[in-house]
């Protein structure tokens, strides 16, 4: 997923550099929304792993 928001963001980058702003706006929040999705479920993954998480054996 983050390799999915890298891409997008690079293909706003180059969409805007090239001239077509509508596209570039559109991959931008596309990138921007997979990136928030993945911190996320990055940070729930977290939390569950800490809680989860027993004593030492």
């Amino acid at each position: 997923m983050l390799r999915a928001a890298i891409a997008f963001f690079i293909l706003a980058i180059v969409a805007f550099v090239l001239g077509a702003n509508g596209i570039a706006g559109l991959s931008m929040e596309v990138g921007r929304m997979l990136l928030i999705v993945f911190l996320v479920l990055a940070v729930i993954s977290f939390f569950v792993n800490m809680i989860g998480r027993r004593g030492p054996r």
